[in-house]
């Protein structure tokens, strides 16, 4: 919150969530891919029961099937995606980058780890325009990293901001091998229908089991 007026936006929708009265067999569980901020969690009341799940295991069983499977390296563009999605994927070689302010400019640079000669896969909860992530890519090439791909669990992409990734040309083709995206956003899922880099990994089994709490 910076300026007075400001909606919270997560901490109001937490509360309304909350005032879903009890049902029959106790309180009501709300299933929640990938929350934004991990502190998010404690805005819940206690009338509902939260339960948080994440597509990751969904980006893990996609990165096996790959023909370089053995040389994936995991990408974070900011300290919070590194802390929400670390603990998932620890068996990889881990990059961070981060963040810094020069003028009126957010530029990201690399923090820690070698994306050198590596396919290295950015891994974010979200995306909207995409200028963090082209921005990230931007970076990770210019350390060495062979190939560049991306991993988000909502892909919002407002104003159909998902063109600046399609493949049309030799260097837009380079620039991400591929994009993962759930279908948690089914209006993004159908406008991006067979457009490369894209491919769409399914939550419906995931909210299956999640279903049978």
């Amino acid at each position: 919150m910076e300026e007075e007026g400001d909606v919270a936006t997560a901490f109001t929708m937490a509360r309304i969530l909350s005032n879903i009265p009890i049902s029959r067999g106790g309180p009501t569980s709300l299933v929640i891919y990938d929350i934004h901020a991990l502190q998010e969690r404690f805005y819940f009341g206690d009338q509902v029961l939260p339960c948080f799940e994440t597509g990751i295991p969904l980006l893990k069983h996609r990165l096996h099937e790959l023909p370089d499977a053995d040389n994936i390296c995991i990408a974070f563009p900011d300290d919070g995606a590194w802390k929400r999605f670390y603990k998932q994927l620890q068996h990889f070689p881990m990059v961070v980058c981060t963040k810094v302010r020069e003028g009126d400019k957010r530029i990201v640079r690399l923090k820690e780890g070698n994306p050198a000669g590596h396919h290295v896969v950015i891994v974010d909860d979200l995306v909207q325009s995409g200028g963090t992530l082209i921005e990230c890519q931007k970076v990770l090439a210019t350390h060495g990293a062979a190939k560049v791909s991306a991993y988000v669990t909502h892909a919002v992409f407002p104003k159909r901001s998902f063109e600046r990734f399609t493949h049309k040309d030799d260097i837009s083709e380079k620039a991400f091998t591929y994009f993962w995206i759930t279908d948690s956003c089914p209006l993004t899922v159908k406008a991006i229908a067979n457009k490369a880099p894209f491919e769409v990994l399914s939550l419906a089994g995931s909210i299956a089991e999640a279903l049978q709490i």
